[in-house]
């Protein structure tokens, strides 16, 4: 695993790292993620072995901009509105997958979307516009907050961006649509209230 530091050297490698079809791993809003370029089916394959996870679940994926993850999924008006209010930040929507992309991704059911709101991960995303951003654990197992544990719980990782300890802001706020209405999956540090406010 190769290390390197959040400035523009260490961004302009794991960018490269990315393009190379290989595991990046960064720091996000609330915990490390790790991820790859969500076109390429192999890279995808090695993050689920990497986390001993099956198939059945899609992994998210992390935007630079709503205008970005609009080219893969279609936003309804309450997704507008929310996506204006609370990103980039610790809200996920689950959406439609666009059927012109369904096929590159695989995928023609829904897809997990955010912009985050950390630095260092937003600076990537400058450049990379998509990445699938899963948090960096075994399946199962606690998230990691912390750059250290890499070595010990995923060494395979290819390159990691170190942004030291994370003060995490808590997980993010998971929304699906359900015939039209909003459902709340997981309430994180975005409540519902906060939500139907603005809705």
């Amino acid at each position: 695993m190769n290390v390197v530091a959040c400035d523009e050297d260490g961004i302009s490698k794991i960018v490269e790292s990315y393009k190379n079809g290989e595991i990046i791993a960064f720091p996000t809003d609330t915990v490390y993620g790790i991820g790859c370029d969500p076109f390429k089916k192999n890279s995808i394959e090695r993050i689920y072995e990497l986390k001993k996870r099956d198939g059945e679940k899609r992994f998210p994926i992390l935007g630079e901009s709503k205008e970005e993850l609009e080219v893969i999924v279609e936003f309804n008006s309450d997704a507008e509105k929310i996506s204006q209010k609370f990103w980039p930040g610790q809200v996920t929507l689950l959406l439609p997958v666009r059927k012109e992309i369904s096929e590159k991704i695989e995928n023609n059911g829904k897809l997990a979307v955010r912009v985050p709101g950390e630095k260092c991960i937003l600076s990537i995303l400058k450049q990379c516009k998509l990445i699938i951003g899963t948090s960096a654990n075994i399946s199962g197992e606690k998230s990691i907050l912390d750059s250290n544990e890499f070595k010990d719980k995923l060494p395979e990782v290819d390159m990691l961006i170190d942004g030291g300890k994370i003060v995490s802001l808590g997980e993010s706020t998971i929304i699906d649509f359900i015939e039209g209405k909003l459902k709340i999956i997981r309430e994180g540090s975005v409540s519902k209230e906060d939500i139907e406010k603005i809705l």
